[in-house]
């Protein structure tokens, strides 16, 4: 039986690189997915593997009321949901001097104010049943601040304390919280410094299996 039969796993960001790949991995093991996608496009361009059980929820993830409504309405349609994975973000690149509060502001919303919604909605959903809350920061974040990344920098070490602060509020709920620190992650034929993709999809499906609640609260680093 396949490891992750039977259970329902949430992927934000379903539509992007990394997205896609963790949907096929977890798919083609058993689970149920539920994609949230940015638009009505992506949804469309979900790559179910045939005889997958999936849905997909275009939401703005940046957006308070339209993050509840979308898990008021996954918790309407599944009676539990086991794991959340938030691999929604952006990186950019500018100045420390030309970054403009609007520059600041959206690497802030991007990165960190989506993975606070939703773990906080998925929480809801798991309270009282348990639950993975995964979330994927960087080098940036975990180690040290990068030059002219100073947004996403500053985002993705807030991730990091996120994670933390919910692993210790939520210890001894059965929900666990993590958060995944890949370094440039490669696709495909891609070469060079950094992390296969495969690699990181492994270690998502690792905490949603076997080791996350031993590791509750921990940044996985993932340098390659």
């Amino acid at each position: 039986m396949a490891s992750l039969s039977n259970q329902v796993v949430v992927i934000t960001g379903a539509g992007g690189r990394l997205g896609r790949r963790i949907v096929q991995r977890f798919a083609n093991e058993g689970a149920t997915i539920v994609a949230i996608v940015l638009n009505d496009e992506e949804a469309r361009s979900i790559p179910f593997p045939e005889n997958a059980e999936g849905w997909a929820f275009p939401v703005d993830v940046t957006n308070e009321q339209l993050v509840r409504a979308c898990f008021n309405q996954i918790g309407q349609q599944f009676p539990e949901i086991h794991a959340l994975i938030h691999t929604v973000g952006g990186w950019e690149e500018k100045p420390f001097l030309e970054t403009s509060m609007q520059d600041l502001d959206w690497m802030l919303r991007l990165n960190l104010t989506s993975a606070f919604l939703c773990f906080r909605e998925a929480a809801r959903l798991m309270a009282g049943r348990g639950g993975r809350l995964i979330g994927i920061a960087s080098a940036q974040g975990a180690d040290r601040g990068a030059a002219r990344q100073v947004g996403y920098s500053a985002a993705k070490a807030g991730l990091i304390r996120l994670v933390e602060s919910v692993a210790a509020e939520m210890q001894g709920s059965g929900v666990t919280a993590h958060a995944i620190a890949p370094s440039k992650i490669l696709y495909d034929d891609e070469d060079g410094p950094g992390v296969q993709v495969d690699d990181v999809v492994a270690l998502c499906h690792s905490l949603v299996t076997s080791t996350g609640e031993a590791l509750n609260g921990t940044t996985l680093r993932a340098y390659g």
